[in-house]
């Protein structure tokens, strides 16, 4: 089936040195004929080897548009696997939409969101977890992203899934051959094999979904909510972490009515911060429904940062926070250490352990972390620092050897494998008929089939590259 050839601005729309019109399709070149012509006009890009590039001027039937280089790339040796040409012109907003506009009239179609990589995927270029590693690689946010986008990208993650899926596949049709034709083939002591195979996808298995609660972290940030009573420090500590002043400092309690978010890299690891308004009994309309936002983004939060004024004692608007805070991850500062103390990390416990009587909460599970800081003198920040990467990932970050699963849908795809290899185990525990380990074998090849595309929905794979920016 023919395919319509498509084109489209690949780089950034906005003023800028070089904008790329790519072209996609069988089309691709013939159509790029009719709109460049070479300084000398000798050949056709049609006449050209693969691979190379040329300089000249694209005109719309007699208009000159610009002054371009034209790179031709010949199928199958492209991104697309299809003839692919891309004009590099001058980057400005209005030359980059006449050539696109040219390229559409002259028999090209704009480009869907992702069409160009959902071509790559669809002709066997890569699967489908190397085309969201794509995606992935676009948007990253820090080092750590990038680097796993890239292992991705490389095959990290379809390698990995391929191997596991050789392992299930092999016994399945180990199985199918084995009650097909039973008299070569014997399943006696096969129960054995099964189970410690089983055993051995299932660590796999398991260890993939336990990093990808990490993968998520790394990838996206920790979304980290500072809580505190007015004028405990929370908004200093922003402005330290982030390195500028973005929130209001005053001596004024209640400075803050509303949330401040920001992004930072400690150590690689992303903090996605939200300072939030003091929490405390007040009349203040306004100031009251900033306190019950910060209610709720500290129950929605990975880490809270509880920022308290060590220099006077606890009252009951501590105690409310406290019990905000049962079974969260909590880092708390003990902060203005530069003044008289009169809050210690022992009345911190004390506090923390009164907030769990009486209620089905144990607090022997929430391990606290409490550091002893001066924002004014940028005191305690390297051990606050240390800290988070103790708490989320054991003192380590493993970017360069370990496979991090980062995306959602892989994930759900490993559980749902797990589950079905926990199904073979059961089977084997209860000495149930081989074709019942079959059935279930089957199911977790299917749902690994899922990462890489192999066992995947159209309207799924339409869903995934329409989240793709235009012209990639």
């Amino acid at each position: 089936m023919k395919k319509d050839t498509i084109a489209a601005i690949a780089t950034a729309v906005s003023d800028s040195g070089i904008g790329i019109v790519r072209i996609s399709g069988e089309e691709a070149i013939k159509i790029a004929d009719r709109l460049y012509r070479s300084k000398n006009r000798k050949k056709k890009l049609s006449e050209v080897e693969s691979h190379t590039i040329h300089y000249g001027f694209l005109f719309d039937e007699e208009e000159m548009i610009d002054e371009v280089m034209v790179a031709v790339m010949k199928a199958p040796n492209t991104y697309t696997k299809e003839d692919t040409v891309e004009i590099d012109c001058h980057g400005g907003i209005l030359v980059m939409h006449r050539v696109l506009e040219a390229a559409l009239k002259h028999g090209c179609r704009l480009a869907e969101p992702g069409e160009f990589t959902k071509r790559a995927f669809l002709n066997g270029r890569i699967d489908l977890s190397k085309a969201e590693a794509v995606m992935d690689m676009i948007h990253a946010k820090n080092e750590f992203a990038m680097k796993a986008s890239l292992k991705q990208l490389k095959g990290a993650v379809s390698d990995k899934v391929r191997v596991l899926r050789d392992n299930i596949l092999y016994e399945i049709a180990f199985i199918e051959s084995a009650l097909d034709d039973p008299e070569h083939i014997s399943l006696d002591g096969y129960h054995e094999k099964l189970e410690e195979k089983t055993d051995s996808l299932l660590i796999e298995l398991k260890k993939l979904i336990d990093s990808a609660d990490n993968g998520k972290l790394l990838k996206d940030g920790i979304n980290t909510v500072i809580v505190g009573k007015p004028n405990a420090g929370k908004s200093s500590l922003l402005n330290l972490l982030v390195g500028e002043d973005k929130a209001i400092v005053t001596s004024i309690a209640g400075t803050t009515r509303d949330v401040l978010e920001e992004s930072i890299k400690l150590h690689g690891i992303g903090l996605n911060i939200i300072d939030t308004a003091g929490i405390r009994d007040t009349q203040d309309e306004v100031e009251k429904i900033g306190v019950e936002k910060a209610r709720k983004y500290a129950n929605d939060a990975d880490l809270v940062i509880y920022v308290v004024d060590s220099s006077c004692p606890l009252d009951e608007n501590d105690e409310e926070i406290i019990s905000l805070l049962r079974d969260k991850k909590v880092i708390i500062l003990l902060n203005k250490t530069d003044l008289n103390n009169q809050v210690s990390e022992e009345d911190m416990k004390k506090s923390f352990r009164k907030s769990y009587e009486g209620t089905n909460h144990v607090y022997e599970k929430q391990s606290l972390h409490i550091i002893r800081t001066s924002t004014k003198d940028n005191t305690g920040m390297d051990e606050f620092e240390h800290c988070i990467k103790d708490m989320f990932f054991e003192g380590k970050i493993a970017v360069n050897d370990e496979i991090y699963i980062t995306s959602k849908r892989h994930k759900e795809a490993l559980m749902e494998a797990y589950d079905s290899m926990q199904m073979v185990k059961r089977s084997l525990e209860d000495d149930m008929p081989e074709d019942f380990y079959s059935i279930d074998l089957m199911s977790a090849y299917a749902s690994l089939g899922r990462i890489i595309g192999e066992e995947v929905e159209d309207d799924l794979v339409n869903e995934i590259f329409s989240k793709f920016c235009m012209g990639k």
